[in-house]
């Protein structure tokens, strides 16, 4: 998130963050936010079905007026009806290449790629379906695996691609040049009319 609002912040970005969403409470993307001063919600999900707690979520970005959801560090699976709603405006990030190692998360990723002995892994930012790391792939960066690489190496220079890419995928998105053609995005030579 802090590459984000980073990138708006020198202008690099033409994008405004509407708000934060988490349903931990002490999470540093919500301290983060307030920091920018950006709005900063905790709600909390204990005791809620996820299509009951997905509604309190659709509300909050619907006052908020939220053109694209960027999911960073979260950890639920949407209901089907939020990603009918927002389908193809939802962002998610994977420390994988996409297709391989879906549905993992974090550092149990990078510990699978390793025990794998896999010489390249990467980061993907793809449009989120109902499926687990299923949906359309928007942007991919490879990075090498070493041969002395560990999970928190390998995890580094993993969060060093994402933040190249999330801006990158949020500009092309506000530009018009992202089209989902079934489960493959285009991104087009310049915006659309």
């Amino acid at each position: 998130m802090q590459a984000i609002i980073d990138e708006i912040e020198a202008g690099k970005l033409d994008a405004e963050v509407s708000g934060v969403v988490s349903n931990k409470e002490d999470a540093y993307a919500l301290e983060r936010a307030r920091k920018h001063g950006i709005k900063a919600v905790f709600l909390e999900s204990k005791g809620k079905k996820r299509e009951e707690f997905d509604r309190k979520v659709m509300e909050l970005l619907d006052a908020e007026g939220v053109e694209v959801i960027a999911l960073i560090g979260y950890m639920r699976l949407l209901s089907p009806g939020f990603v009918q709603k927002y389908m193809n405006r939802i962002m998610n990030v994977h420390p994988s290449l996409l297709p391989a190692f879906a549905g993992g998360m974090d550092e149990n990723v990078h510990k699978t790629i390793l025990d794998h002995g896999v010489k390249v892994s990467g980061a993907t930012i793809h449009f989120v379906d109902e499926g687990a790391d299923t949906g359309p792939i928007i942007l991919q960066e490879a990075v090498t695996v070493a041969e002395d690489e560990t999970v928190d190496s390998l995890k580094e220079k993993v969060q060093a691609a994402e933040k190249r890419l999330f801006p990158q995928a949020l500009r092309l998105f506000h530009e018009g040049r992202l089209k989902v053609e079934g489960r493959r995005v285009r991104i087009l030579k310049g915006g659309v009319s």
